[in-house]
């Protein structure tokens, strides 16, 4: 009898498992491959995943594998400088091979307890009052209080329970890769420029050592079923540009399309959904794994602290409350990029006058903001803008303010000097600084990082720490 069951050893599942057994949740993540994915895909963490890493002492394990790159270019490839103000410590992109991404968080939660079991492919699933018991395709039948579907796109947890996906299908597909280029670096940049003024999404991004990204329309690529080959990009790009710059020696090679849809509910009963399984969206602007790596930072607290028997009644959910929201506005500037990619004369003249508006710094840094995820705000009613946003890692008494996250427990920071988490100790950590870098007197972080309460009344502090952490402990 396992307290939660995983269906996926991606970075959601696998961020999820360990944010669970930060709390002594009985952890077992299923994952159907039996080996790791052999191809290295290079993908973004964007600024608040990275924030999320250095809350949990990941961040140090992860930069060694990774290339810093701006926090800009982002909103449909318009070339625009770093906005001002960021306001974060970690104001970079990171380009890094998905595949480190899956072994450090894969190791991460095996070292807190966590266990994995490869080649399990879930084939069904029952529920009850108690729990919920998980049917493999060779017939063994596992049981747990919780599931979670974090399988991916297709995802067989979600077609079981019933779930609607509703959305737009694929109606155009794009060959992605990443190759050895044996033109000059000169010659392909100018190329580029040339041709991504009528060809969108066109491009071929270096990433050093002669290796490039490569993006082409797949159109005239004929059986969508078929992996894409070598030949496939070196004919899309004679096609496009008259050359194929001698591309060779591919690193991994794919083909996705633009359909976006949106899981109905996140939550039937005692089974949830995350990250992919629960929304799909073109690759635009690199916001998919981050968003599932987020959507289970904002779950796993929750979800253990309904397995540890001290969550309030509804806390469980606002994951779909607050996390569903935030899917539908990625899938809604996924689908304005998409359009600011046609060549279609429409599209370009938007796309010119959006390029136009972003020489704004507001502009720019509203957009930035938004693909980052670090200007998310959840509801948690009238207060201070702080209110409902993630808090910056400022400077404390102890050092950085994130380095006291790194258990997945609340956190009080006192400016005051006068407060205290009482009862609630077990599940919330504290720390009075009249120094710390705060323009409130006192804050009540989640495990997310986000800011549950503000301000110096203690009666007021101790409604909201039984609002989001329980009955206090006597």
């Amino acid at each position: 009898m396992f307290d939660v069951i995983i269906a996926g050893c991606g970075p959601t599942g696998a961020m999820l498992a360990a944010e669970l057994r930060l709390h002594d949740v009985r952890v077992l993540v299923l994952e159907r491959e039996t080996t790791p994915a052999s191809f290295v895909r290079i993908v973004g963490l964007h600024i608040r995943s990275l924030e999320l890493m250095a809350m949990r002492g990941l961040l140090e394990r992860i930069l060694p594998h990774g290339r810093q790159r701006p926090a800009a270019g982002f909103f449909a490839a318009i070339a625009k400088p770093v906005p001002k103000g960021l306001d974060s410590a970690y104001a970079y992109l990171l380009g890094i091979p998905q595949p480190v991404i899956v072994e450090v968080l894969e190791e991460h939660a095996i070292d807190l307890g966590a266990q994995v079991r490869r080649g399990a492919a879930v084939a069904g699933i029952e529920q009850d009052d108690e729990g919920v018991t998980v049917e493999l395709a060779d017939g063994e039948r596992l049981r747990s209080r919780y599931l979670v579907g974090c399988d991916g796109g297709r995802s067989t947890v979600r077609k079981l329970l019933g779930v609607g996906f509703p959305g737009e299908p694929a109606r155009t597909e794009t060959l992605m890769g990443e190759m050895e280029v044996g033109a000059p670096q000169v010659e392909i940049a100018a190329k580029v420029a040339e041709i991504s003024q009528t060809h969108r999404p066109f491009w071929l991004r270096p990433f050093g050592n002669g290796v490039y990204s490569v993006v082409v329309p797949a159109a005239g690529v004929s059986d969508r079923q078929v992996p894409p080959t070598l030949a496939d990009f070196q004919q899309q790009l004679r096609a496009i540009a008259g050359t194929d710059f001698g591309v060779h020696s591919p690193r991994w090679l794919s083909r996705f399309g633009d359909a976006t849809r949106l899981a109905e509910r996140y939550r039937v009963g005692r089974v949830l959904l995350a990250g992919d399984a629960a929304h799909i969206h073109p690759p635009i602007g690199g916001q998919g794994l981050n968003l599932g790596i987020q959507d289970a930072v904002n779950l796993g607290w929750k979800l253990a602290a309904q397995v540890r028997g001290w969550a309030p009644e509804t806390l469980l959910d606002t994951y779909q409350g607050e996390r569903r929201p935030v899917a539908e506005d990625v899938l809604d500037n996924t689908r304005a990029q998409t359009e600011l990619l046609s060549a279609a004369p429409g599209p370009q003249a938007v796309r010119r006058l959006l390029t136009e508006l972003m020489d704004f710094d507001e502009v720019n840094r509203h957009l930035i903001e938004k693909i980052t995820a670090v200007g998310i705000r959840y509801d948690f009613g009238p207060g201070p803008d702080l209110l409902g946003r993630r808090l910056r890692d400022i400077t404390v008494k102890q050092g950085n303010l994130y380095d006291l996250l790194h258990r997945g427990r609340g956190l009080l920071l006192d400016r005051t000097e006068r407060l205290t988490v009482g009862g609630w100790s077990d599940r919330v950590d504290e720390i009075a600084d009249p120094s710390a870098d705060l323009d409130v007197p006192a804050v009540l972080m989640r495990p997310d990082g986000h800011v549950a309460w503000i301000g110096d009344d203690q009666r007021d502090l101790d409604d909201h720490l039984s609002r989001w952490f329980g009955t206090p402990t006597d």
